[in-house]
């Protein structure tokens, strides 16, 4: 496959499109594959047999294993239904490297009255190698504390995330059952790819992960077999960038205990920078929790990243 544009939307069964792309190509590959659930995509990709969807899955991830470089992670997100024998797949069949289970916690979820409600989504994380490019500065989170022996610039996220859902009423909530929080998707990229790395999501549906891409300077491949939700990711693509529509909860709050002047001066100045870089939304509930806590008097009208200070004295 020939890699012309910065990003790219195939309209194009994922198993077909994957065998173009050449080997060893590819630094990030985000999956979010029907989970075999019944749900509606406006085909009859998420009702498979259970043998048959088993087969598919080691297809599919066999094409991921052989264009993904040495230095390249997967992430695929599953349910619990068959998280098991996807696990075994990428460790047993393909010989991949194991290296995170990544848990999304969300508040709603489905309702059961006889078990206990769903509120998480799973991410297997793997590699090919135990070399693999990880950037943890680009993903770190606000200290709950400051301390002088902690990083200023935050901490691990740790392997438990708390986003939530695209609500209906989000603005940027698109027609399909299944759409991923950009902010989320923002971490697996920053985390797993430099710019101008290439990015495949083999099942793209909404189109977040492009969409994520587009703003971080990826390329990005992305390949879906619905023409309705290729042409809606089109869409997506055109509209003005203000924000990405989810946040990590951590990343809006001030570290307590910064009594020291000079270091609280220094934080303040690159909080926004560090943490809220593609959350121009998130600015405001930031600045109101720093009056809150230090009493500061911010720079309000049209703050910008490039601005320095960002905050008077």
């Amino acid at each position: 496959m020939m890699i012309e544009k910065r990003i790219d939307i195939v309209c194009a069964d994922a198993l077909s499109e994957m065998s173009k792309i050449a080997p060893a190509s590819v630094d990030l590959i985000i999956a979010d594959p029907p989970y075999n659930l019944g749900k509606d995509y406006g085909n009859d990709s998420d009702r498979k047999e259970f043998d048959e969807y088993l087969e598919f899955t080691k297809k599919w991830t066999a094409e991921a294993k052989r264009i993904l470089k040495p230095t390249g992670t997967l992430y695929i997100f599953m349910g619990f239904r068959f998280i098991s024998y996807l696990y075994q797949i990428l460790e047993v069949d393909h010989k991949l490297l194991f290296n995170n289970w990544i848990c999304w916690h969300y508040t709603q979820g489905i309702g059961k009255t006889k078990g206990f409600s769903p509120r998480h989504d799973d991410i297997l994380m793997f590699t090919k190698a135990d070399k693999f490019y990880f950037s943890l500065d680009d993903i770190r989170v606000p200290q709950k504390y400051y301390r002088s022996i902690n990083n200023m610039r935050g901490a691990n996220p740790g392997d438990v995330w708390e986003f939530s859902h695209v609500h209906y009423c989000n603005d940027n909530r698109q027609e399909h059952p299944t759409q991923k929080p950009e902010g989320l998707i923002e971490r697996l990229v920053l985390s797993s790819s430099k710019n101008n790395d290439l990015v495949v999501d083999p099942f793209s549906g909404s189109g977040t992960t492009l969409r994520v891409c587009q703003q971080l300077e990826r390329r990005c491949i992305g390949i879906e077999i619905n023409s309705t939700y290729v042409e809606q990711t089109k869409e997506r693509l055109k509209n003005p960038f203000e924000g990405f529509d989810s946040i990590d909860p951590r990343m809006e709050r001030i570290p307590n205990d910064l009594n020291d002047d000079n270091i609280r001066d220094e934080y303040l100045k690159n909080h926004i920078l560090w943490f809220l870089k593609n959350h121009q939304n998130a600015i405001a509930d930031f600045i109101k929790e720093v009056e809150k806590k230090y009493g500061y008097k911010i720079k309000r009208p049209n703050i910008k990243l490039s601005q320095a200070p960002l905050f008077e004295n």
